[in-house]
């Protein structure tokens, strides 16, 4: 599968043959077991543009979300941001180049620190990162927190004092507490109720809108990435079978695995409701 890998000088990130392999140790009479995690994916994505990469689970999406974010490196292939090639091995990670990609996980409760008020949460990374003020620091976790819908009120509260909505909320505050150019979102909002989601996909958009945030959206709900994605990327055992705008792949889904993925989705109007209803009943009543 070729998918769009031409760089210009509004791309923001780039992949290369991307590929990513674990060794599985072996037993007394089992040699080691190599797994191909990602094999070769590549693609290139604009600037202040959202790229969602869907698949079951096991298919590569968050291990390559990973590799984007400097936690994995990779076994081979390049990753290129605003035109530059990272050099992901330990030690040779610029903190201008950390600075610029940060991450947002599924589960905000397990991503805070729970024995830290908030107002540390989102202080930490300019208090490691720069020689900021305390005093200028605060100002700006303040700021933050108005930017996501909370406010000062909440900055002296415990992780366990808010919803599950807040919490994602205040993930999302603490990757920007760093003005990263690239947010990569791992399921931000399956964890979620139905509209809570639609709180959070809408707050994503104004804040893409407002700081010119490049997004790389993982999820497996094809819903959710209807909604937010410019453009969706398909993952199968480590392989980008399907790429494309939006449009394009859910009108006229090319590769059998994508139609079959779209099969499997629940609708989510009225009618197919009322039909999943009547034959769960149908089922009892059997």
């Amino acid at each position: 599968m070729t998918v769009k890998d031409t760089m210009t000088q509004d791309t923001m990130l780039e992949i290369r043959n991307m590929k990513r392999d674990y060794e599985l140790p072996g037993g007394l009479f089992k040699p080691k077991k190599i797994v191909h995690a990602v094999k070769g994916v590549s693609f290139s994505l604009e600037r202040g543009k959202t790229l969602a990469i869907v698949g079951e689970s096991g298919c590569g999406k968050s291990t390559l979300a990973r590799m984007i974010t400097f936690i994995d490196e990779p076994t081979s292939g390049d990753l290129m941001i605003e035109g530059k090639k990272v050099d992901t091995r330990p030690g040779h990670l610029t903190q201008e180049m950390r600075q610029k990609v940060q991450i947002v996980f599924q589960n905000p409760y397990g991503s805070l620190n729970p024995r830290q008020k908030i107002g540390d949460v989102l202080g930490e990374p300019l208090a490691i990162n720069t020689d900021m003020p305390a005093s200028e620091r605060r100002d700006r976790a303040n700021e933050m927190l108005k930017k996501v819908g909370l406010g000062p009120e909440h900055y002296n509260r415990y992780p366990h004092m808010f919803s599950g909505g807040q919490r994602q909320r205040i993930a999302i505050a603490r990757a920007l507490m760093m003005n990263p150019k690239l947010l990569v979102l791992d399921e931000p909002v399956s964890a979620l109720d139905l509209s809570v989601q639609a709180q959070v996909l809408n707050l994503l958009a104004d804040l893409q809108d407002e700081f010119g945030l490049t997004y790389v959206f993982i999820s497996h709900d094809l819903s959710v990435v209807r909604y937010i994605a410019d453009e969706v990327m398909v993952m199968y055992f480590g392989e980008a079978v399907e790429y494309g705008t939006r449009d394009e792949v859910f009108s006229d889904p090319k590769h059998e695995y994508t139609r079959t993925l779209f099969k499997a989705t629940p609708k989510a109007d009225v009618d197919s409701i009322r039909e999943r209803v009547a034959k769960k009943k149908a089922g009892k009543a059997a």
